[in-house]
């Protein structure tokens, strides 16, 4: 039976023609599945549905997810990453466990986040809700563990806003308002967990600029606030300034008064993956 399924053009040209026209017709993809994104059920027979191929340095995993959630991608994932994401499908891993609302882990610090060369600072993300208006909105907030220099400098000057602000994070004074959505950047979930913040990469597809070590928890809440509007928010600020809160309230806090001493930038990014 042939199913409402999205190939992007990437995607077939990754999986071939053969494959791409037999998952349209039925043949090799699901009619029920669970969305990795949103974690609720979905049908490729009844609704347009995404597929969403995800590429290691060995492994590839083709994924299904509400095309209202997600479009049809290629996404490039670390090869440990991705393995572990297939743990989880397939049940090898507890991927249910609670984590605090404000759960934060470390990656390396991102080559674009520098100007274009490898940092010894590593970026570390909370998430988190952040109450704007009467709406609560799923944020992500990242903080180096050092300072980040411009690639070719000699100083130990943190540039670490400037850098952002020239890839599009937009400075706050204070948080009031949704910021504008940065093209081109998204944030990764995968199986209901937090993977990478994905940017623009030379060739197309999205390349990572944080990424997990493990997939990171987030609360039902955080993950159900970002089905329902689509998108986080994503705020940034340098090191030493927003720290470790284990609660929501003393992160809000923290940016109100990072914001408040010209320290904060942030975006706004739809959900990408699934």
């Amino acid at each position: 039976m042939p199913r409402m399924l999205d190939v992007s053009d990437d995607v077939r040209a990754e999986i071939g023609d053969e494959e791409a026209d037999r998952l349209l017709a039925g043949d090799n993809s699901p009619g029920s599945y669970d969305c990795t994104s949103c974690r609720t059920p979905g049908d490729s027979a009844q609704e347009r549905t995404s597929t969403v191929l995800f590429i290691g340095d060995e492994t590839a995993v083709l994924a299904f997810a509400h095309a209202t959630c997600l479009p049809s991608q290629v996404v490039k994932v670390a090869e440990e990453q991705l393995q572990g994401a297939v743990r989880s499908i397939t049940g090898e891993s507890d991927a249910a466990g609670g984590f605090p609302a404000a759960a934060a882990q470390t990656a390396p610090a991102a080559p674009a986040a520098a100007g274009g060369q490898p940092q010894p600072a590593v970026l570390g993300i909370t998430s988190g809700l952040v109450l704007l208006g009467d709406e609560l909105y799923p944020a992500l907030v990242v903080e180096p563990t050092g300072p980040i220099a411009r690639p070719g400098t000699t100083g130990g000057e943190d540039q670490f806003l400037a850098l952002l602000s020239e890839q599009g994070f937009q400075p706050l004074g204070q948080i009031q308002e949704v910021p504008a959505v940065l093209p081109g950047w998204s944030v990764l979930l995968a199986v209901g967990q937090l993977h990478a913040v994905l940017q623009p990469g030379n060739g197309g597809s999205p390349v990572a600029w944080w990424q997990a070590h493990q997939p990171l928890q987030v609360t039902d809440g955080w993950r159900t606030a970002a089905s329902k509007l689509g998108k986080v928010i994503v705020f940034a600020a340098p090191v030493g300034t927003i720290g470790r809160q284990p609660r929501e309230d003393l992160l809000r806090d923290a940016l109100d008064k990072a914001a408040a001493n010209g320290l904060l930038t942030a975006a706004t990014m739809p959900l990408a993956g699934t």
